[in-house]
């Protein structure tokens, strides 16, 4: 069986070789992991032409570079609506779906995303900075979990992450998308989510669930959107996803 090729993209918050490290470890040989971080933070500041659609058309060229005519896709958190739109969009590319957490999925909102998103967008606005991050953390977990707070030192890197999350949720909500093209997909999907995430996670699972074929979705236990990545990537979460390509990989051949 061939050697699962999967392209990985990460959330808004941190890098992708951070973000996948206990992935790339975990797997080892028995995948080829390429790491695929934001356009958003290509700069310092995010473009003010930035559009979702420049993170779709970097992936295609990313995926060229690597001579991928087909992959499998992961993505966390922010990199999971990038993700959702460039599978639904360009599904002769894709072999499989993993995701964790997607931040939202695209396109027109069920009136229980709409007043989560605007309630989160509301506590955020002319907010900056460490003020900004804690808000964003805090909105996303659910009520009395414990997270640790950013740092009081914030690295060049981390200062652009404010204004980087500002400027995707802006493009999620402009990005125009018709959600059913989700249904129209083939391939299978893995949908990750934690038990200690704000329940609009499951909520995201649930339309997910009734948009793709085939989909299978796994709650994790002691586990946020938040928590280190070694946290969310453990061995049970590994395992679904070779499996995932393997799977997928085998359905190729018959």
């Amino acid at each position: 069986m061939k050697t699962p090729q999967v392209i990985c993209v990460p959330g808004s918050v941190a890098p992708a070789a951070q973000r996948y490290r206990p992935l790339v470890e975990a797997v080892r040989d028995s995948a080829e992991l390429y790491l695929k971080d934001l356009e958003v933070y290509r700069e310092a500041t995010p473009p003010p032409d930035y559009t979702i659609d420049e993170e779709l058309e970097t992936i295609d060229r990313f995926a060229d570079s690597k001579s991928l005519a087909r992959f499998h896709l992961v993505g966390y958190s922010g990199g999971g609506f990038i993700s959702l739109a460039y599978a639904a969009t360009r599904p002769h590319r894709i072999n499989s779906l993993g995701l964790f957490e997607p931040a939202r999925i695209p396109g027109q909102l069920t009136n229980e995303e709409s007043a989560f998103f605007s309630l989160l967008e509301s506590k955020l606005r002319g907010l900056d900075g460490p003020e900004f991050m804690n808000v964003f953390v805090r909105e996303q977990v659910k009520p009395g979990v414990q997270v640790q707070p950013p740092p009081t030192t914030v690295s060049p890197e981390m200062q652009k992450r404010p204004a980087g999350i500002a400027a995707l949720i802006r493009q999620f909500e402009a990005y125009r998308f018709d959600r059913q093209l989700l249904s129209a997909c083939r391939f299978p999907v893995f949908y990750a989510y934690g038990d200690l995430s704000h329940d609009e996670q499951a909520m995201k699972a649930g339309i997910l669930a009734r948009l793709f074929p085939d989909v299978h979705v796994q709650r994790f236990s002691g586990v946020h959107h938040f928590v280190p990545p070694e946290q969310i990537y453990t061995p049970a979460h590994v395992r679904a996803l070779t499996e995932l390509w393997s799977a997928a990989e085998l359905s190729l051949q018959e």
